[in-house]
């Protein structure tokens, strides 16, 4: 097992009725695979990738949830006054922490270290706390969507801790993705865990990472060249038409 903080995922039994669990979330393909086996998490960086409605972003926000981070996104240890209901999902589900994974559980709030980005509320979080300390100095509002999300990684993603991400690469150009590719080796070298959720074959290609593909059939590890993403783009790049000619008209 490498060095990790969440070394499983799990959903506690006892808290799910069998009548729950023939309704959403339990009936989404992975979240049931969950629910029954549960998930190792072998690596310091993991890859959830599917098509939308796939459930990996459902996934990442109970992690986060059960995690203590505020599921509109933010730094640990801290929150924004969300006053949403956690979800079903992340009230049951478990993380199985590594002896590291235990001591930042049990660190004082403003001591733990990790951040859940969540690309669709950035710029709303943005708007409380840029330029507070602690945070990024930039005002978002002021600059592109691509750069705004490069400043709050390079400020928030720099030490060893728990950091989740759900499509960071919404507003990155082909360019930026691969500064964050470098940002998450960096980080999974440097001790600390990432998880993300993309649809990104470009942020699935970080070495060293562990790729969990998810959809109808559950979840499964799956090498980066065997992704249907990546074979899908592979094939659109070489022959847009090939995909096209079923979508416009001649």
């Amino acid at each position: 097992m490498a060095d990790v903080f969440v070394e499983r995922l799990s959903v506690e039994r006892e808290l799910v009725s069998d009548d729950e669990r023939g309704q959403w979330p339990f009936t989404i393909p992975c979240v049931a695979a969950i629910a029954r086996d549960g998930l190792e998490l072998r690596r310091p960086v993991t890859f959830l990738v599917g098509e939308n409605g796939s459930g990996k972003s459902t996934l990442v926000e109970a992690i986060a949830e059960a995690a203590g981070l505020d599921a509109r996104g933010g730094r640990a240890g801290r929150k924004y006054g969300n006053q949403r209901p956690m979800t079903r999902l992340g009230e049951v589900m478990r993380l199985g922490l590594t002896r590291e994974g235990a001591k930042m559980r049990l660190r004082a709030r403003n001591k733990r270290k990790g951040y859940f980005l969540r690309a669709e509320t950035l710029f709303g979080l943005a708007e409380v706390v840029s330029g507070l300390p602690g945070y990024w100095p930039e005002e978002l509002s002021s600059i592109s969507h691509g750069e705004g999300f490069l400043a709050v990684f390079q400020a928030m993603f720099s030490e060893p801790g728990l950091y989740l991400m759900d499509e960071p690469e919404a507003a990155l150009s082909f360019r930026s993705c691969l500064e964050l590719v470098a940002l998450m080796h960096d980080l999974g070298r440097g001790g600390a865990q990432v998880i993300c959720a993309t649809h990104s074959p470009i942020l699935a290609s970080t070495p060293e990472a562990d790729i969990i593909e998810v959809g109808d059939f559950g979840l499964r590890r799956v090498a980066w060249a065997d992704l249907a993403i990546t074979d899908h783009w592979r094939r659109y790049l070489t022959d847009p038409s090939a995909y096209l000619r079923h979508l416009i008209d001649p």
